[in-house]
């Protein structure tokens, strides 16, 4: 079996191997994570009996999602590339008494070495990090079972996502650190549609994800021109 090349920016793993000690703070600069977390949770089990299902996060971070799902009942494996993130997620797991299989691990390395074997993929907030978006969407495309669902998180290349993601959220308020984000790497529902499509993946809800950072409240909405979470399946 070759090893399949990493699709990663390592200045990006670097970026938030940076935040990896305050990742479970929700007062430190994963607060917007941690407001959205509920949210984004709630949009897949409204869709997906978790209960006893394999679910990989793909991009789990110090693991906000990754825990949620576990709670609800999944078996759950949640990789990424930044060792610290990974270290303070496996840490977290002493304090929240739940069980993720936690890998510092590549899309494509878990798309090659588990094909067709979870029962639902979440990828929330990655895609706009990576070089190869149409790259990640294959790996995300074979991880699924036949009839599986994907839920993918990002957001969109508008001006109102710029005011909101970068000059909002990283000048003004400083919620995150200056270049979390680069506009060019945004991608529009339409666009992320036809990457799904390509792998054989039928969309079947683009739903908008207001956030209000000021009393820290987060809501499905129908305006996608900023946050949007999507839900997607491969063909049976």
């Amino acid at each position: 079996m070759t090893q399949a090349a990493p699709n990663v920016s390592h200045d990006e793993i670097a970026r938030f191997d940076k935040l990896a000690a305050r990742w479970w703070d929700p007062d430190g600069e994963s607060r917007p994570l941690h407001d959205l977390n509920p949210v984004r949770a709630e949009y897949v089990a409204r869709r997906v009996a978790l209960r006893g299902a394999k679910v990989a996060d793909v991009g789990c971070g110090g693991g906000l999602l990754s825990e949620a799902l576990a709670r609800a009942g999944a078996d759950v494996v949640g990789i990424d590339m930044g060792l610290k993130v990974i270290e303070i997620a496996r840490l977290h797991l002493h304090e929240s008494n739940l069980k993720v299989d936690y890998r510092k691990q590549s899309s494509a390395e878990l798309a090659e070495s588990e094909p067709a074997s979870f029962d639902a993929v979440c990828c929330m907030e990655l895609i706009e990090h990576v070089p190869d978006p149409a790259a990640l969407v294959k790996d995300l495309a074979a991880m699924l079972k036949p009839g599986a669902h994907l839920f993918m998180s990002t957001l969109n290349r508008t001006p109102a996502a710029f005011g909101a993601a970068i000059l909002g959220a990283e000048y003004l308020m400083r919620m995150l650190p200056r270049g979390t984000h680069h506009y060019a790497q945004f991608l529009k529902p339409a666009e992320l549609a036809r990457l799904l499509r390509h792998e054989g993946l039928e969309l079947e809800d683009v739903s908008g994800l207001g956030y209000n950072p000021l009393n820290r409240k987060a809501w499905i909405s129908r305006v996608t021109a900023v946050n949007y979470l999507l839900c997607a399946r491969k063909s049976a």
